[in-house]
């Protein structure tokens, strides 16, 4: 597609978007799958229900603008589902892998709301005010997924690192003393 125009400019990141919300449709249920945490995986499977929202709302708005829907391949996308692909081989069932995989799948949550974000104000630049609320609508379900992702990451973060693997290797236990990021001592 070539953008000689803002309205140009507009309809390839609606395109962008588009790809992105039909990948993520392909790699959520993978998550999911893959976390320990029942919360965890109810937490993928709800914005599982919600892409496909997110999805449905971009054809709307591409109806709206009497164009048909288009994908343009997401290759930001591309790289963070890879990501989210290496912690399910790479990582053990666990706390530890829920935490990667709520890392992963805020780096997908922040590129969306700067993608939802950037659309909101480019409709709005071109008056295109129902656009403009469907967007506003998703981004403002972006943004609290990442915030239950973060709360999420409050309960699983502090449980991944009371599973580390202890001098004799088994998981669970606590290696001796640590140093923690203020520079105080601890004692398992």
């Amino acid at each position: 597609m070539k953008v000689e125009t803002f309205q140009d400019f507009y309809h390839k990141l609606l395109a962008d978007a588009f790809d992105a919300e039909n990948q993520l449709l392909k790699a959520l249920p993978k998550m999911a799958k893959a976390a320990s945490s029942e919360e965890l995986r109810s937490a993928f499977e709800e914005h599982l229900v919600q892409t496909r929202e997110h999805a449905s709302r971009i054809e709307r708005i591409f109806e709206m603008s009497d164009l048909s829907p288009k994908r343009a391949k997401c290759k930001a996308m591309v790289g963070l589902i890879e990501e989210g692909e290496e912690v399910i081989k790479e990582f053990e069932a666990g706390d530890l892998k829920d935490a990667a995989l709520i890392c992963a799948a805020q780096k997908v949550e922040h590129y969306e709301i700067a993608g939802y974000g950037t659309l909101k104000t480019l409709a709005s630049l071109l008056e295109e005010d129902d656009a403009e609320s469907l967007l506003d609508e998703t981004l403002e379900e972006e943004k609290e997924t990442d915030q239950k992702l973060n709360q999420l990451s409050e309960s699983i973060n502090p449980e991944a690192l009371e599973e580390e693997p202890g001098e004799s290797g088994e998981p669970g236990q606590r290696k001796g003393t640590r140093t923690s990021t203020r520079g105080k001592q601890r004692v398992a």
